[in-house]
């Protein structure tokens, strides 16, 4: 998934800017994830492209398979491992219960004009229950858990309901949170209360962000920066 947005205070940062990913270098992480990603797409989509089966399943990860990052040869083939464990327990798992709904949508962007600025999101699901509940559905390939207060203060999240709901403005929506690792998942639904908080304070954010001169900001070297995978956009500061 993807938004274009940092968070309030109170909400967790989860933020990635397409527009920076050329600064990165390949990351196993990222490849392993979309490569998950791509599958599942497949698996929920009913259309040409769709696989049903287990053995279906493998075949397109085989096919989808990204290598770019890992370190060696023994550390791909142990997430190569890992990625064909998950799938095949998500698929059991999937085709062991009865469906609650249907799949809408698939890696479907959706966008809302704020007028001064515009809010994009893709989304990697939204099932439709029987009620006329719209659920998001987002795959985390590298957790092993997740509650529901990560689902309900997550930035991302809050925004896939956000562009959600105006583009089905008569509907309930919810987003669900699935730890591919384990299967375990949270699902938590912004009222509408906090619908409306959520959105004032993204516009809030959004236009601080297009008022800041960045010009003048210097980057400053935290703790942090060792872990950052955008370090070398800071690193062309002289001073850095």
């Amino acid at each position: 998934m993807t938004t274009y947005l940092a968070c309030p205070v109170k909400y967790r940062y989860t933020y990635l800017d397409p527009r920076a990913r050329w600064l990165l270098k390949a990351k196993s992480y990222y490849s392993f994830g979309s490569t998950l990603h791509h599958v599942l797409q497949r698996f929920h989509d009913a259309g040409d492209a769709g696989v049903e089966t287990t053995d279906e399943v493998l075949a397109a990860y085989e096919e989808s398979w990204i290598d770019a990052g890992y370190h060696s040869a023994e550390e791909m083939a142990e997430a190569f491992g890992e990625g064909r464990e998950i799938l095949q327990r998500y698929v059991a798992q999937v085709q062991a219960k009865p469906a609650e709904a249907k799949t809408l949508f698939v890696e479907r962007q959706f966008r809302h004009d704020f007028g001064d600025f515009v809010l994009i999101g893709r989304i990697d699901r939204v099932d439709e229950y029987e009620d006329g509940v719209l659920e998001v559905v987002d795959y985390k390939s590298g957790r092993e858990s997740v509650s529901e207060d990560e689902v309900a203060t997550d930035i991302a999240m809050c925004c896939y309901q956000l562009l959600l709901r105006t583009k089905f403005p008569d509907r309930k929506v919810r987003a669900r949170i699935v730890a591919l690792r384990s299967s375990d998942s949270a699902v938590h639904s912004l009222s509408d209360g906090e619908m409306v908080e959520f959105e004032r304070d993204i516009a809030i954010l959004a236009r601080e962000i297009l008022s800041e001169n960045f010009d003048e900001r210097r980057p400053v070297r935290k703790p942090m920066c060792e872990r950052c995978d955008f370090q070398i956009a800071c690193q062309q500061d002289p001073d850095f």
